[in-house]
């Protein structure tokens, strides 16, 4: 267990054998989890507290209006059925200033002209979607702020994956120079 320990710190030792990209690659790797792991943090709680508020926010400025249908809905054999017994149909309802607005509604199959029907508007009368519950709304940010984290660690190792490479390359370019250099067989000095 503490050879393993000491193999992966030997850049940080000091020893002849350890170039100056050995360091560097060290402070990469250090200063990558240091972020990954403060950012992806910090990315996490951010975005979930905003799509919370935002969810939020929804629920406060949508509401309940009653819609009536324009026409009869259809039957749930054609082609605008949700499912066996829901269909898409068209509604209107006015709101609090008088203005009337159109729109559609999930209905049940068969349902009469002039049928109750419960939709969501927001401030300006305009049809929205139903805002979520405080359960999904909580488990939505809570995701969001999942996907947030896992993409600033990837961006972060991404990132950090990158820079070593492009040591690795160095390093065989130095690697093939001091070769050249020393190789005796194709005419190089040893001294």
């Amino acid at each position: 267990m503490a050879g393993s320990r000491a193999g992966r710190l030997w850049r940080w030792r000091r020893n002849s054998l350890r170039r100056r990209s050995d360091l560097i690659e060290a402070w990469i790797v250090l200063a990558a989890w240091l972020i990954g792991l403060a950012g992806s943090l910090f990315a996490g709680l951010t975005t979930a507290d905003a799509v919370q508020q935002k969810l939020d926010e929804q629920r406060t400025e949508r509401h309940p209006v009653t819609a009536v249908l324009t026409t009869k809905a259809a039957g749930s054999t054609s082609a605008q059925a949700v499912d066996d017994s829901h269909v898409w149909a068209g509604v209107h309802w006015t709101t609090q200033d008088g203005v009337t607005h159109t729109g559609r509604a999930e209905v049940h199959a068969g349902s009469p002209a002039d049928t109750p029907v419960t939709i969501w508007t927001d401030r300006q009368g305009r049809q929205v979607a139903k805002p979520l519950a405080p359960g999904e709304a909580e488990f939505q940010a809570d995701w969001a702020g999942v996907l947030a984290a896992v993409g600033a660690v990837g961006a972060v190792f991404g990132s950090a994956q990158l820079g070593r490479a492009a040591l690795g390359r160095r390093r065989l370019r130095d690697w093939e120079e001091e070769w050249v250099r020393v190789d005796i067989r194709r005419g190089g000095k040893t001294g």
